[in-house]
C-alpha cells in the first residue's frame, strides 16, 4: 500500500519538534515550514518559517525576491549555516530575524561497532532517486568484490501518494538498472521507523549527492547508528557530517565522481576491520548522539521560543 501522507525530513523534523517541545508553548507559534505562506499568517501568533529547502526552488525564488515579503515572519530558522548563508547572500534576508537550529535525530541508542575482516560488506542507501542513486549504481558495476553488496531504498513515495503518482515514473528505469545489477538490492519504500532498525546491520552509508543538501536526515542517522559514511562536499554535507566520513570531491561529471566512490568504497573495504576504524565508528555514534539527538534540540527549540516570546512582550 502506497505511503498516503508525506513523511520526508521536513515532516520528520516537525513530528519531532511537537514530541520534544511543550505544545503550550508551541500552541503561541505558527510555524511554516520550507514554503513561505502555504498556511496562513497567523494574526495572533508569532509566526515563524522553518526554512529546510535550498534557495534555488523557483516558488523560494519567486517569493524571497520580493523584499516586501520579508517582515511577514517574525523569524526565520534554518536547518544549517550553509542554508542561512545560501538565504542571506541570495536575498539579503533581514539577519536579526534569522537564526539556525539544525536537524535532530531520534535518540539512537550507541551499538558497538564490530567488523571482522573477510565478512559480508552491506552498504545502504535510503535517499531519492534524484539525488545520487544514478552514481552510486555506476558505482556499483565498478565494485567487483563479491562480499559487497548494496540495499537500496529509494522511491517517491516518501514523499505521500499524490507525488509519487505524479513523479514515480520518471526514476522506473533507474529502478530497473539497480534490480538488474548482481550486487544491488532494490527494496524500495520503507518507513523511517524500519530504516532506524535495520541501519545497525549496514556496515556503509554511501551517498555521492547530486542534489544541494542544505542539512540530510538520512547522513544523520547513518552517522548516529555508527556507520561508515562515504559522501561528498556538495552542499551543507560537509557542515552535517563533520570530519566523520570519507569524502569524495563532488564532480558535475558524474562518471568521474561513479569512479571516485567506487574506489572509496573499495578502499574502504581494506581497513573496515581495522581497531582504529571501529574506535572511530564508536566515537562518531558519541558525538551524534550527544549533539544531534532531539532531546538537545527540543531544549534548543524551547530556549529560542521563550525569547522569542518575551522579546514581543517588551516591544
Amino acid at each position: 500500500m502506497t505511503n498516503q501522507s508525506p513523511r520526508g525530513g521536513t515532516e520528520l523534523q516537525f513530528e519531532y519538534l511537537k514530541k520534544h517541545v511543550d505544545p503550550k508553548l508551541l500552541d503561541q507559534f505558527q510555524i511554516c515550514t520550507s514554503v513561505p505562506e502555504k498556511i496562513p499568517l497567523s494574526l495572533d501568533k508569532i509566526n515563524i518559517l522553518w526554512q529546510k529547502n535550498s534557495w534555488d526552488q523557483e516558488n523560494l525564488i519567486n517569493w524571497f525576491q520580493d523584499k516586501s515579503n520579508h517582515h511577514k515572519y517574525d523569524w526565520y530558522v534554518f536547518n544549517s549555516n550553509w542554508n542561512f548563508e545560501q538565504f542571506i547572500k541570495k536575498f539579503k534576508l533581514p539577519t536579526e530575524k534569522c537564526l539556525v537550529i539544525k536537524n535532530g535525530i531520534e535518540n539512537i541508542e550507541p551499538i558497538p561497532t564490530i567488523y571482522k575482516k573477510g565478512e559480508p560488506i552491506k552498504i545502504i542507501h535510503h535517499c531519492t532517486p534524484w539525488r545520487g542513486l544514478s552514481v552510486l549504481l555506476g558505482a556499483m558495476q565498478l565494485v567487483k568484490n563479491p562480499l559487497i553488496t548494496l540495499d537500496v531504498y529509494s522511491s517517491t513515495e516518501v514523499y505521500g501518494k499524490a507525488f509519487h503518482d505524479h513523479n514515480d515514473h520518471h526514476y522506473h528505469d533507474l529502478y530497473n538498472q539497480a534490480k538488474k545489477l548482481p550486487n544491488v538490492n532494490y527494496i524500495g519504500y520503507k518507513p523511517n521507523e524500519y530504516i532506524l532498525e535495520q541501519m545497525p546491520n549496514y556496515d556503509m552509508f554511501v551517498y555521492p549527492s547530486i542534489f544541494e543538501e542544505t542539512s540530510c536526515a538520512s547522513a544523520l542517522e547513518a552517522l548516529a547508528s555508527g556507520v561508515h559514511v562515504i559522501t561528498n562536499n556538495f552542499g551543507a554535507l560537509y557542515e552535517t557530517c563533520a570530519e566523520w566520513p570519507v569524502y569524495i570531491n563532488y564532480s558535475s561529471n558524474y562518471e568521474a565522481m561513479a569512479v571516485d566512490t567506487a574506489t572509496a568504497i573499495k578502499v574502504a573495504a581494506s581497513y573496515l576491520h581495522e581497531d582504529y576504524i571501529q574506535e572511530h565508528l564508536d566515537e562518531q555514534q558519541k558525538f551524534y548522539k550527544r549533539f544531534y539527538n532531539w532531546d538537545k534540540k527540543g531544549s534548543e527549540w524551547t530556549s529560542f521560543l521563550k525569547g522569542a516570546i518575551s522579546e514581543r512582550n517588551n516591544k
